[in-house]
């Protein structure tokens, strides 16, 4: 294990931290996937366990809480917003569940439901760290924040890696695996709120540059709550034209239709697996989820 910061471990993985688990002083956060299994039963050999507390209930923060929670007679915490789907009565994965990735994952990824022994609320203590409801990719997602030191377990309210290269990259979670892109964004705020000194996300090394962090919280789109969907675009017409946050723009779709759009920003997670930089534009024809019907932008003069 790897000391983070006191009392906290982020488990090996080779060849780098992509699926994390950590452990905070007696208490393991997060399950990884069930191909985790033999990694995760090494690591907390000869460790006394007295809870395993879950960031939030998809397949890859899941994958083995059955089984560590059976093996060391512990109990399963986790939000009450995704009690239901750790035990079985909804599915795990809201968003896009019919996507062949999502599919993919849920068949190889996903553990077997277990009874939740301990509901987490707004406040409660868990190993010294506070639960902070912060809900969007999961609907029960949570971060553990430590007020002493600053310390936040994040689960993917960020992520602190690409899923194309492997390599650093604070982002949002990929939209296909956030139900509700929107409302974790207004959790970025909440995380960027707490002023962590140290963020551990649940992929990608631990985050120690908080003003690259404030950076990023800072060109994250508006709040769209009363406007119209976003649409994504590559960002090399953004960069072409030096569209500017307000900019009047057309958005040409894969077949070659024209819609209407207004520039309002960028953003480095696009695509299925956030692998290249974007632009976000409103445009009330298209759903952001559908990056791959948006051709490009261009000016748009009235």
């Amino acid at each position: 294990m790897k000391l983070l910061a006191p009392g906290v471990w982020r488990l090996k993985q080779f060849p780098a931290p992509s699926v994390n688990v950590y452990l905070a002083e007696d208490v393991l956060i997060d399950a990884g996937t069930l191909w985790d299994r033999r990694r995760i039963f090494a690591e907390i050999d000869g460790r006394d366990l007295a809870l395993l507390a879950l960031t939030h209930v998809h397949p890859d923060h899941q994958g083995v809480a059955k089984d560590v929670c059976e093996a060391r007679g512990i109990p399963l915490a986790c939000h009450p917003d995704d009690v239901d789907a750790m035990e079985g009565r909804r599915p795990i994965q809201e968003a896009h569940p019919n996507h062949p990735v999502n599919r993919v994952i849920k068949r190889f990824w996903q553990g077997p439901p277990h009874p939740v022994g301990r509901v987490l609320q707004e406040g409660d203590e868990v190993a010294g760290f506070r639960v902070v409801h912060a809900p969007g990719h999961a609907r029960g997602e949570v971060i553990f924040f430590r007020d002493s030191d600053r310390v936040a377990i994040c689960g993917d309210v960020i992520r602190n890696m690409s899923y194309a290269t492997g390599r650093p990259m604070i982002a949002e979670p990929p939209e296909i695996f956030t139900y509700d892109p929107a409302e974790n964004r207004r959790s970025i705020h909440k995380l960027a709120a707490l002023e962590p000194s140290l963020i551990l996300p649940g992929h990608g090394p631990a985050l120690t540059d908080i003003a690259a962090f404030k950076r990023f919280v800072s060109r994250l789109p508006p709040d769209r709550a009363g406007r119209p969907d976003y649409a994504c675009a590559l960002m090399a017409e953004a960069i072409e034209h030096g569209f500017k946050e307000g900019d009047k723009v057309w958005v040409e779709d894969g077949e070659g239709r024209h819609h209407p759009g207004i520039f309002v920003g960028d953003n480095e997670s696009s695509g299925w697996f956030g692998g290249g930089p974007s632009a976000y534009v409103v445009h009330p024809e298209a759903h952001q989820a559908e990056v791959v019907s948006i051709f490009r932008i261009t000016p748009r003069d009235e």
